[in-house]
């Protein structure tokens, strides 16, 4: 195969987000790959022995080590042995000129990922980078997918609605979706922010990408600037080895900040910064990191005001606002409650194993009389509370009580689930509380529950 052929894939490869420290007490070698690696990779360091990659590793994160095995000193086993102890998670390319198949054997276990034997050529260790940033990349997308279902709410993933509020909102949505800018999604608490910013996200060319949220409201002040950006080894009390931030784990995909204005001060600096430069900083860390990453932010809050009480930065507003998306709160469309309410159900009554409850024009009309402070979440939440006691509790009104259990198709088995789940919903899901209400055992409950997959 033709040379140029076999690494013209290479020259495009999106090593930009990747930092590489490079290894060997040859100068010739690390010239070669030092030059090939610096036009690719954000960061290309290089070390003549393992006392003179030590500080280099302390201070910086690196996605790639390519390392010599026989150096004066200690040797690259005997330290990818020490990083693998303290859980450097990157991968390591083992380097030698005299292999055999014991050292071989021995530098697999150690927990390196590929072995070269020197000399090679240009396409053979590029390929083999490229391979590791290929896993870099499929673990990066498993952190989020794992962090996306431990932390993902019931909310539906599409936007419901036929309003004329709702086709309006569709309609922004598809108009600013294909674009690189920033998204400000403002509105009440549970209007759906979020089922519109992965809305935003599938319809973007990112949509292969990972969609990552992150509440800011949820995690510590001390803590925020680590989970966003991450940190080194030993950059404050605790942190015993370095770790990516969620930008981060969100490179070629999406960043949605729900609550942004929980964000403190130094935190919204350092935003700031990444959203104007497109790079950040690891905490503890002098180097920084290019990023790929478009940004979703969302508040419940009036951000103006929060500015004009400076309580968020003014600069940080006006960049987050290239665009604004507003949600409209569930009182200013009350046409879609009927079909909200179906949409619930049918996604509810599976997991609940329940019949879906009839809709009466008396009910329709008092929830379209409703407020609903708590927009869309607290109607979803009703619509569940509603199946699993049996009829529509709004505002715990029994007047207005749909009572299936009038329903003489049902069977006994049918029933008894009902009431068990009613008494279970009662008592907050307290099994020992709804066992002692109904006098069985809790074994029994136990047992119940497991058939019907609580």
């Amino acid at each position: 195969m033709d040379k140029n052929a076999l690494l013209a894939p290479l020259e495009r490869a999106p090593w930009q987000q990747y930092s590489v420290l490079l290894v060997d007490d040859e100068p010739g070698m690390l010239s070669f790959l030092q030059r090939a690696l610096s036009a690719r990779c954000s960061l290309v360091d290089c070390a003549t022995s393992v006392e003179a990659a030590r500080p280099l590793f302390a201070r910086k994160r690196y996605d790639l080590i390519v390392l010599d095995i026989a150096m004066p000193g200690q040797s690259g086993i005997d330290w990818l042995h020490e990083l693998r102890q303290d859980n450097y998670a990157g991968d390591v390319i083992l380097m030698t000129a005299y292999a055999d198949l014991d050292t071989a054997i021995e530098a697999l276990r150690a927990g390196a990922a590929d072995f070269l034997l020197k000399p090679f050529s240009l396409a053979v260790v590029l390929n083999a980078i490229q391979r590791c940033f290929e896993r870099s990349q499929l673990a990066r997308e498993n952190f989020v997918l794992r962090r996306e279902i431990s932390t993902r709410d019931a909310d539906i993933e599409g936007v419901v609605g036929q309003s004329a509020l709702m086709l309006k909102l569709c309609e922004r949505i598809k108009r600013v979706a294909p674009t690189p800018a920033t998204i400000l999604l403002t509105g009440e608490s549970g209007t759906g922010k979020e089922v519109a910013a992965r809305a935003l996200h599938r319809m973007s060319p990112r949509s292969n990408g990972p969609f990552v949220p992150v509440n800011c409201a949820a995690i510590s002040a001390e803590l925020i600037e680590s989970e966003l950006f991450g940190h080194v080894k030993g950059a404050y009390t605790g942190a015993q080895q370095s770790r990516e931030g969620l930008f981060y784990y969100a490179s070629g995909g999406t960043l949605f900040l729900d609550e942004i204005s929980e964000l403190p001060a130094a935190a919204q600096a350092k935003l700031l910064r990444a959203l104007e430069e497109r790079r950040i900083r690891p905490v503890g860390s002098a180097q920084e990191v290019a990023i790929d990453v478009r940004v979703i932010a969302a508040s419940n809050r009036d951000l103006k005001h929060e500015v004009a009480n400076q309580r968020f930065r003014q600069d940080l507003y006006y960049r987050l606002q290239v665009l604004e998306v507003t949600m409209p709160p569930l009182r200013d469309r009350p046409e879609d409650i009927p079909l909200l309410v179906e949409h619930f159900m049918a996604q509810l009554t599976p997991n609940l194993g329940v019949a879906a409850l009839p809709l009466d024009a008396r009910t329709l009309a008092r929830m379209a009389d409703y407020d609903w402070p708590g927009n869309v979440r607290e109607l979803r939440n009703l619509v569940e509370r509603s199946l699993i006691l049996g009829w529509f509790d709004i505002g715990g009104d029994p007047s207005i009580a749909i009572d299936s259990a009038a329903n003489t198709d049902e069977t006994l088995a049918a029933v008894e689930k009902k009431h068990i789940l009613a008494v279970l919903a009662a008592c907050d899901g307290n099994k020992s509380e709804a066992s002692r209400r109904l006098d069985i055992s809790r074994k029994t409950m136990d047992r119940k529950c497991q058939a019907w997959g609580l």
